[in-house]
């Protein structure tokens, strides 16, 4: 079981900027021993002929054909805009003018 010092534990605190009291170093060098204790224990596994993979679900992208149609003119989308200018939608100034 790999064992995480108390050293290890206030540099990736140091690290990510943590706070961390002597109780606080001392109960997570123990958590963090026990979890990488766990993940070790994947090693034992035989993963011969196990095709690696980065989900654990079969998952594909779905997405319609790009396929040309119809649309509607520029005139008709400008049909009902309360204002427009230029072939353009015009709309109040959102930045104040100083």
């Amino acid at each position: 079981m790999a064992d995480i010092s108390k050293e290890q534990v206030k540099h990736v605190a140091h690290l990510a900027r943590l706070a961390v009291t002597d109780e606080e170093v001392e109960k997570m060098a123990d958590e963090l021993s026990a979890i990488i204790g766990y993940a070790e224990q994947l090693n034992e596994l035989d993963t011969d002929g196990v095709e690696p993979t980065t989900h654990v679900l079969d998952l594909k992208n779905v997405m319609r054909k790009d396929e040309p149609k119809e649309w509607i003119t520029q005139e008709d989308a400008l049909k009902n805009a309360p204002d427009q200018q230029d072939g353009q939608f015009r709309v109040p100034s959102i930045m104040a003018d100083n």
